[in-house]
């Protein structure tokens, strides 16, 4: 359905489970095709975002079977791939095509990258920059450095690359690309970003070297071919984590989720705000485990500096749980949010406005008074499916009916949204798990 209509919902008593997680579904896909033969994927978002990993894949020569909605067989080619018959459609997915880029980069033969109308709105010269230094010839057709991109691969020159952003795009897009070069590739960030690819490199026994902020890869390597499990996506998990830390005497357990340490910000921040949340976590090649959370009477906080790379993506559900929250939230450090699907920054305002909250947009961030009662409104997606999910939940919260418009763009990472959604605002479910007790407090 294109509308969503949502009205106040009870306290959550519940548990459950979030799909696959988006960063590592693509990661994946990408790694498997460059493997050295067959890999299973088990847990594989299907989504908008994540198939057009996979047909972009597909459209270089790799077999890729689909055994069934979250498991995938992909046919690794030793990162020796055909050149595509055609353009190569990205979709929405920024993440397929700056990654795409980085293994495009070491093939000898010319590709053009395209996306949708959002897609050709983004940044791309973050990877532009680094790759050319590496030998690729890259040109953005749109204006100031924007997609389409057209991307003459071929023989690749190692590179110790300074990045001036903490990316985890652009990191994987040099390393990617650092497989194709002869020699030692070094990417280093001013602060951490997400290190999925460093970990699934080492999975596939590709062994990257870690110093710091310093991730280096040696070129020449052929990951090996191994089955793989991607977790349930702590993205996902956190609009339902929020939804539940905001209510007293509220009890949420998320089962076989992703607790990488560069992803669960958003667990720290909530457990500032005056949530108890609780977990199990079992290291495997992400660390997965079950989070149990409890809610309170949420107080203001501060979202800055280091933890922003954290908690990029959450940081509009987590302005939802500052404007229901007693006293004030500042976001500073976030101004990444302005070159995302929409300018998050300007949406999160402009909808928290029309819900009654008290907010004031500054260059880079936020700056919310919490505990002013919302009320429902008719407010846009901007076609931005995490904008879509976060005033959803604001909307859970909200007195009288809230109706969120465009809603499609959820397909692109959360395709059963709505239908856990409407669980919890309809049929809220008693935990049937015990309640975790033996684990410390965050």
């Amino acid at each position: 359905m294109s509308d969503w209509k949502i009205r106040r919902a009870p306290t959550i008593q519940t548990e459950l489970e979030v799909p696959g997680d988006k960063s590592i579904s693509h990661r994946a896909v990408m790694l498997a095709a460059m493997s050295n033969g067959p890999c299973v994927i088990k847990g594989f978002l299907p989504s908008e975002d994540c198939m057009a990993t996979v047909g972009a894949m597909r459209s270089l020569g790799v077999a890729i079977e689909v055994a069934d909605e979250t498991t995938l067989i992909v046919h690794g080619m030793r990162g020796v791939f055909t050149a595509p018959t055609g353009e190569i459609d990205c979709g929405n997915s920024g993440t397929t095509m700056r990654l795409m880029a980085g293994i495009l980069a070491g093939q000898p033969f010319r590709s053009r990258l395209v996306g949708d109308a959002s897609l050709s709105k983004r940044p791309m010269r973050r990877v532009i920059e680094p790759l050319t230094k590496m030998g690729a010839k890259i040109t953005a057709e749109g204006k100031e450095g924007r997609p389409p991109l057209v991307i003459e691969g071929g023989k690749l020159k190692p590179l110790q690359y300074v990045s001036p952003v903490a990316s985890a795009q652009v990191k994987s897009a040099v390393l990617l690309a650092g497989m194709f070069a002869k020699g030692k590739t070094s990417v280093t960030e001013p602060t951490q970003s997400r290190d999925h690819t460093e970990r699934m490199l080492e999975y596939f026994l590709v062994r990257p070297q870690k110093q710091g902020l310093t991730v280096s890869v040696f070129g020449g390597q052929t990951p090996e071919s191994r089955e793989f499990r991607v977790p349930g996506d702590i993205s996902s998990a956190a609009f339902w984590l929020v939804a539940a830390a905001a209510q007293p005497r509220s009890r949420l357990l998320v089962k076989n989720v992703g607790l990488n340490e560069t992803r669960t910000g958003v667990l720290a921040v909530l457990v500032r705000m005056g949530a108890a949340i609780r977990e199990v976590i079992d290291a495997q090649a992400e660390p997965i485990g079950v989070v149990e959370i409890q809610g309170a009477r949420l107080k203001g906080t501060e979202i800055k500096g280091a933890e922003i790379p954290n908690v990029i993506d959450e940081i509009p559900i987590l302005a939802v749980a500052a404007a229901l929250a007693h006293g004030k939230t500042v976001i500073s450090d976030a101004g990444e949010l302005r070159v995302k699907e929409t300018d998050r920054l300007a949406a999160v305002a402009m909808n928290l406005r029309l819900m009654g909250a008290q907010v004031a947009e500054t260059e880079d961030g936020l700056e919310i008074i919490g505990g002013t009662p919302l009320h429902g409104a008719r407010l846009d997606s901007f076609g931005d499916h995490r904008i879509a999910m976060a005033f959803a939940v604001a909307g859970m919260f909200a007195e009288g009916e809230t109706t969120i418009t465009g809603t499609e763009c959820v397909n692109t990472s959360y395709p059963n949204f709505y239908a856990t959604l409407e669980k919890l605002l309809k049929q809220p479910t008693e935990a049937q798990t015990r309640v975790i007790t033996s684990l410390p407090t965050r």
